[in-house]
């Protein structure tokens, strides 16, 4: 939303999506330090409460998007998500944040943020939740060090990047799954280590939300593509069949009408009368 917006848009009703997006800014800004836990909660208590982009807009007024000066507001209009392009988020700087604890609660890193050099982060009898799918990179290689006791902390990285694990497990471990898979030509680097203890470290290879339903419309407009193009196949193989009865039946004298054309059996009727 922008104060030069539409006259009318400010009563237009927001959606689920408009909600998310302002709520991944006030975890960002959490995260960040921006916001106190209080402050936190009683913005997104507001934000899914909120019924249109008028009510929506203030919560974030004073929160910049991430590595923005001056801050803009959160825009509400749905953009699709750049593919590629990793050179553009590899972006230098000391990271948004870079470390995150978890003590019998929780923790995130996800959405538009700045994944550090080096990212420490600790969970005991807690989860934590890293998600890079939609964040820049500080450098080229981004090293996150691990401690999971009783414990655990999932990794969400994008397509294309590669995954390198050195983690040590002890009645725990880390998820090896994504080692080994090569990545992209210039995409960054994810070294994951540290010790899990009657814990664990997941390691996930996702797409965004917003790719996998653009996929999903691209599946549907094909389907229908294709099913159109049968039906038209059909209907022209059905012409072709009627067609082919047609000449079938004037071969065999049945398509014309009464007296038309005499045969060699006519011919003998009328000799036999003139005798």
């Amino acid at each position: 939303m922008t104060d030069d917006a539409a006259p009318g848009l400010p009563d237009l009703r927001a959606s689920d999506a408009d909600r998310e997006r302002v709520a991944e800014v006030l975890r960002d800004a959490l995260a960040e330090g921006r916001l106190d836990m209080t402050e936190f909660e009683e913005r997104l208590e507001e934000t899914y409460k909120a019924r249109t982009y008028g009510e929506l807009a203030p919560i974030t007024r004073d929160l910049p998007v991430a590595g923005v000066t001056p801050p803009p507001l959160v825009s509400l209009h749905k953009e699709p998500l750049a593919e590629g392009g990793w050179a553009g988020r590899i972006v230098g700087g000391e990271g948004s944040s870079a470390w995150a604890v978890a003590v019998m609660s929780g923790f995130q890193r996800r959405g538009r943020w700045t994944a550090p050099r080096r990212f420490n982060c600790f969970a005991f009898w807690g989860g934590g939740e890293i998600d890079l799918r939609e964040a820049n990179f500080a450098a080229g290689e981004i090293e996150i060090n691990c401690v999971a006791i009783m414990g655990g902390v999932q990794i969400t990285v994008p397509p294309g990047v590669e995954v390198v694990v050195r983690g040590i497990g002890v009645m725990g471990g880390f998820d090896q799954r994504e080692t080994g898979v090569p990545g992209d030509p210039g995409a960054p680097r994810v070294v994951v280590g540290g010790f899990a203890f009657w814990g664990g470290v997941g390691i996930e290879r996702k797409k965004t939300r917003a790719v996998r339903r653009q996929e999903k419309l691209d599946r549907k407009a094909a389907k229908r593509e294709l099913q159109s193009s049968s039906r038209d196949d059909e209907g022209e193989a059905h012409r072709r069949i009627l067609e082919g009865h047609k000449d079938l039946l004037h071969g065999h004298g049945l398509g014309r009408g009464h007296g038309a054309g005499s045969g060699p059996r006519e011919e003998q009727r009328e000799r036999r009368y003139e005798d």
